[in-house]
């Protein structure tokens, strides 16, 4: 048994039920909030939730030498979270959480070379029975689509880099020094385009934005502790448990349809995160 394995898969399940609630609150509050705004307050409400702990630490929560590491995460990760926004406002819920799954695919190659990591048979036999789950959840190809489906690719490759990186560094930087070194730089990042694009705000949305700041602070911790414990080629296709939640919260709010492809392709890429991890337990 390998219960590191066992905690990384169930912090990792945890994040990404709490990027799925992510996914969600982007979609509501599309409608009102520029995209710029959406991208921003979701970095500034999760660092005001991560100042307690700079408190409690300490400046020597700062102290780093791989500040490289921590700015190149925090770039790749603002340019995905605005390509995966620009698709979760145009397409349902649950197939935008699900093209964003592509991300697992990428994260073995990249820890391969990077890191080293060689998968095993069964992961990549798992790598190309989840293609084939997201190919048959995925809706009929409609050329109005090929530009989201690019740009969600892209988000995808990012977070997939994003994901390697954190598990480069957490030999020597602490879940918690990550998490904040991320939502200080991103929310620097990110603040700079919201006076161009700021358009007024109700009191449900700025409510939604705090919400969305708790969500991501939780998750960032959950999933940057998961990599941190557990090898990013093993436990990574846990990640395909976000459509899952997405498309409940998608028939819960928004009455959207799942579809019996969809669900055929949710239990065949949560199939092949269970043999993937499965063979590391036993």
């Amino acid at each position: 048994m390998a219960p590191h394995l066992v905690k990384g898969a169930l912090l990792l399940l945890l994040a990404e039920a709490c990027f799925a609630g992510i996914g969600a609150v982007v979609k509501f509050t599309s409608a009102t909030a520029s995209e710029a705004q959406v991208v921003f307050f979701r970095n500034f409400f999760a660092l005001l939730l991560m100042l307690p702990f700079l408190f409690k630490h300490g400046f020597s929560l700062l102290k780093t030498r791989r500040w490289y590491l921590h700015a190149s995460r925090a770039l790749t990760g603002i340019i995905s979270m605005y390509c995966f926004f620009y698709v979760l406002a145009r397409l349902p819920l649950a197939q935008g959480m699900l093209v964003l799954l592509l991300s697992p695919f990428v994260v073995p190659i990249i820890a391969r070379f990077w890191l080293k990591e060689r998968p095993s048979r069964i992961t990549l036999a798992g790598i190309v029975l989840g293609f084939a789950g997201v190919v048959l959840a995925l809706p009929t190809p409609d050329p109005n689509l090929n530009l989201i489906l690019l740009v969600a690719l892209a988000s995808a490759i990012l977070v997939a880099v994003t994901k390697t990186t954190i598990r480069y560094m957490s030999d020597t930087e602490p879940a918690v020094r990550i998490v904040f070194y991320f939502s200080l730089l991103t929310a620097v990042l990110s603040a700079v385009p919201v006076p161009f694009y700021w358009q007024p705000l109700n009191t449900e949305v700025w409510l939604a934005f705090l919400g969305m700041g708790v969500l991501a602070a939780v998750g960032q911790l959950a999933m940057t502790r998961a990599y941190a414990i557990a090898p990013a080629s093993d436990i990574g296709m846990w990640t395909y448990s976000s459509v899952i939640f997405a498309g409940a919260f998608g028939y819960l709010f928004w009455q959207e349809p799942v579809t019996m492809s969809w669900a055929a392709g949710v239990l065949v890429i949560f199939y092949a995160g269970y043999i993937t991890t499965r063979q590391r337990l036993l």
